[in-house]
């Protein structure tokens, strides 16, 4: 069974004439990498908020594990299901590299111990080294900081990764590097990895590219 079903899915935001989304039916599963292009303005991030339960389809259904979202407790979804990574990273500027992966952890009532213990396998999965972890964020670079991001994504158990121009503010090498972590997770660790994203770099690797074009999606 598919992780993560769109159904007919269309979105309207209120007081628009139009659609954002005028029709996305897909499937994403465990162990690949997907990537969602398009230009601006063709529908991505509605379809991405939508996937996140952040907005609810205006017809259509969006199914988890073949529940639907709306009979859902969206919260919970939010915090156990799926987990977030955004282009400007989002870390809390004022923990260190280590309190910002251990958060997710201690905000479910994890033992700070067991916290720590399981941030730093998180963080060296990602490359992050023992000596950057008292660092805060604005002592690392744009690629550190996204690494740090990706740690803490895993740190709350969910196995649905949504990115959101995760490559966006990063040079070559680091998006090379992100892409490589990201690839990983889904092909060796079988997590659900879906990017949306406007670099080609991006959907040249993904195992399945959907594109979004004025609001309809299509593989």
């Amino acid at each position: 069974m598919a992780t993560l079903t769109m159904e007919n899915v269309k979105y309207r935001y209120r007081g628009a004439e139009g659609y954002a989304v005028k029709e996305a039916t897909c499937a994403f599963v465990p162990g690949q990498l997907y990537a969602v292009i398009g230009p601006s303005g063709s529908g991505k991030s509605t379809m991405l908020s939508m996937l996140a339960g952040l907005d609810l389809p205006t017809e259509g259904e969006v199914r988890f594990d073949g529940e639907n979202l709306n009979d859902m407790d969206l919260d919970r979804y939010r915090r156990e299901d799926i987990s977030m990574i955004f282009q400007a990273f989002q870390l809390f500027p004022l923990l260190t590299v280590m309190e910002n992966v251990c958060y997710p952890m201690e905000l479910i009532g994890l033992d700070k111990k067991e916290a720590r213990e399981r941030a730093t396998q998180f963080l060296f999965r990602v490359g992050i080294t023992r000596e950057q972890f008292r660092r805060f964020p604005a002592n690392l670079s744009g690629g550190e900081q996204q690494r740090v991001a990706i740690a803490r994504s895993l740190a709350s158990g969910a196995r649905i990764i949504l990115a959101d121009e995760p490559t966006g503010n990063l040079d070559g090498a680091n998006t090379e590097r992100i892409l490589e972590i990201l690839m990983s997770l889904a092909h060796d660790d079988g997590y659900c990895v879906i990017v949306v994203t406007h670099d080609m770099e991006v959907a040249g690797k993904a195992d399945v590219v959907y594109r979004m074009r004025d609001g309809f999606l299509e593989k």
